[in-house]
């Protein structure tokens, strides 16, 4: 059984585990492979532990409950207030990641809900979510309904990346559609 809920700090090893791997196969060929093999677990589960202790941004995860203690983190989620001044869109969805052995299973759309459910009680009535152009997953935004707003380019790494930002501009609306088609 799969149940999504808020991450604590000793998720931070876990949640960095999947971040990792599923930065590698997502972005093999997009990033250069020096950044990706460079990863570091415990870097990323430092990271992670900081922001979840720190409370600023909402960080959630998907748990198998089947699995032994340890490996049950299968997905996360982190959200809060968007990034981008200036922008009609007050929330952002920093972060959605799922695990590649349990991709296409419903869980990503589940724990993004989840986090629009987040974000709705934190006060963001909308969210936006950038995505790199050549992540084959950002299609997923597209069949969650978001709306493409547009495109942008940031140079991290010493590569140009395009990005795709999708949004909702009614969060309290897209749950509620979502409610009515399961």
């Amino acid at each position: 059984m799969v149940r999504m809920r808020r991450a604590t700090t000793d998720d931070a090893p876990a949640i960095a585990r999947v971040y990792v791997d599923t930065w590698r196969i997502t972005y093999a060929g997009s990033l250069p492979d020096k950044v990706l093999l460079e990863m570091s677990p415990d870097i990323q589960a430092a990271r992670w532990a900081r922001a979840i202790e720190r409370g600023r941004e909402i960080v959630d995860v998907a748990e198998d409950e089947t699995l032994d203690v340890g490996g049950s983190v299968i997905g996360v989620g982190s959200g809060g207030p968007n990034r981008q001044r200036g922008s009609s869109f007050a929330g952002e969805v920093y972060t959605l990641y799922v695990a590649t052995d349990h991709q296409n299973q419903g869980i990503g759309k589940r724990l993004l809900r989840r986090l629009f459910e987040d974000l709705s009680a934190a006060g963001y009535n909308s969210a936006v979510i950038w995505v790199l152009a050549d992540n084959p997953s950002r299609f997923f935004y597209e069949a969650m309904n978001g709306v493409r707003l547009g495109e942008r380019t940031e140079e991290i790494w010493g590569t140009t990346l395009r990005e795709i930002g999708y949004g909702w501009p009614d969060l309290s609306a897209t749950m509620a559609d979502w409610r009515e088609k399961p």
